[in-house]
C-alpha cells in the first residue's frame, strides 16, 4: 500500500513539472480587426484596439469610439475598470477618463499641478487614485482625480523604466538591467528578481512573466529561474495580451485566441 502511494505521488509530481515546463497553448478561434494595437479585452468581453489614434471598443454589433485630436496619439490604455477606462497622453502630460461607452468624464493635465509633475507612466488604482511616475523627482506617487491632489509616495528610484504594468495595489516596473519591482500603496518596493532579455513582456503574476523575443513565446517564474517555450503556430506577430489563462495573439491579419494552461 505504502509503495502504490509513492507511485500516485511521483506520477502527481511529474504531470505538475510537465505543466510547468511545457504550457499547453490551445487554439480556440480567431478574429479580424485592422489596428495599430491592440490594447486587450475587459471582464466583459470587449475588446480594446487603437487605430490611427482613435480608441475602439467592440464586441459583436457593439462599437463605440473615442479619439481626441488635440492630444493627438495614445501612449497607454488602461481597461483594468471597464467603467473608468484610462488614457494616458504621455506627449501632452495628459490623461482622459471614459465611462463604459467611451464618453469623456474627466480631462486631467498635470502641468497645471502645482506639484510639478511630467508623468512617463500611468495607471488606474484603488479609492479614486492613478499611479504616476513623476520623471522630474523619479519618484512613483499617487494622484487622486476626485480632489485633484498627488503625492509622492517612495524615495527616487535610481535607472531607466523600461516597463511598467499596474493593478489596483501594485505598480511593477522593469529597468534597464531586466531587474523587476513592485511597490505597493504605501510606497513599500519589493525587488521580484531579473527577467531575461525581452522584446516586449507581461507580468501575469507578481512571481511570473510571459514574454516575446525574436518571435517566440517564452513563460518566466521569477521565483524559479526557469524560462519555458510556448509553442504557437504563429511564427510572426506583432504583440500578444494574456488575461486569466487566455492568451491573444495579434498580427496583421488580426487575433488569434488560446487557452493556456499556466502554473
Amino acid at each position: 500500500m505504502k509503495k502504490f502511494v509513492l507511485l500516485i505521488v511521483l506520477l502527481v509530481s511529474s504531470l505538475t513539472y510537465c505543466q510547468y515546463t511545457n504550457p499547453v497553448a490551445s487554439q480556440m478561434g480567431s478574429e479580424f480587426i485592422e489596428a495599430d494595437e491592440y490594447v486587450g479585452e475587459d471582464a466583459f468581453g470587449y475588446k480594446y484596439y487603437i487605430k490611427n489614434s482613435v480608441l475602439f471598443k467592440i464586441k459583436k454589433t457593439e462599437n463605440f469610439q473615442y479619439k481626441n485630436i488635440a492630444l493627438g496619439k495614445i501612449s497607454r490604455v488602461d481597461i483594468q475598470n471597464s467603467l473608468k477606462i484610462i488614457l494616458f497622453y504621455e506627449n501632452f502630460n495628459s490623461v482622459i477618463i471614459l465611462d463604459n461607452q467611451l464618453n469623456e468624464i474627466e480631462k486631467i493635465s498635470f502641468s497645471e499641478n502645482s506639484k510639478n509633475i511630467i508623468a512617463s507612466a500611468v495607471g488606474i488604482s484603488s479609492h479614486n487614485s492613478l499611479w504616476v511616475f513623476n520623471s522630474i523627482s523619479q519618484q512613483i506617487g499617487l494622484y487622486d482625480y476626485s480632489k485633484k491632489e498627488y503625492k509622492n509616495i517612495t524615495v527616487p528610484i535610481s535607472g531607466v523604466i523600461k516597463y511598467y504594468q499596474t493593478n489596483f495595489n501594485n505598480f511593477y516596473w522593469i529597468d534597464e538591467r531586466n531587474y523587476c519591482y513592485s511597490c505597493d500603496i504605501f510606497g513599500k518596493i519589493v525587488a521580484l528578481g531579473k527577467v531575461p532579455d525581452f522584446d516586449s513582456v507581461q507580468l501575469t503574476s507578481n512571481l511570473s512573466i510571459i514574454f516575446k523575443k525574436n518571435d517566440l513565446l517564452y513563460y518566466y517564474a521569477l521565483n524559479g529561474d526557469k524560462k519555458t517555450l510556448i509553442n504557437l503556430e504563429q511564427k510572426s506577430y506583432t504583440s500578444f495580451y494574456y488575461k486569466e489563462q487566455n492568451l491573444s495573439i495579434f498580427t496583421s491579419e488580426g487575433i488569434t485566441n488560446y487557452k493556456i494552461n499556466l502554473p
